[in-house]
């Protein structure tokens, strides 16, 4: 999600570690995937905008083109707030 973007690997490595801090706390031998993307998906959202909504597309499965309008529209809209 983060391929061609301007963002210091610092940073991608400071996410990645926070995510597994967050896992590690869980207590949990097995994880669902579904609960890592999750924490993915927060930690990009305050990383990249780009990256969140890369990653969201495949995350989220959107079947059609509206589906990741509707998604970029809200981000879109979040962001001015």
């Amino acid at each position: 999600a983060c391929r061609k973007r301007s963002i210091e690997v610092g940073r991608v490595d400071k996410m990645v570690s926070g995510i597994q801090r967050q896992l590690e706390t869980l207590g949990e031998s097995e994880i669902e995937s579904s609960k890592i993307g999750a924490f993915v998906m927060e930690g990009l959202k305050g990383l990249d905008t780009v990256a969140y909504i890369r990653f969201a597309s495949v995350y989220k499965e959107f079947a059609e083109a509206k589906d990741f309008e509707e998604f970029a529209g809200a981000v879109s809209e979040a962001a001015k707030k």
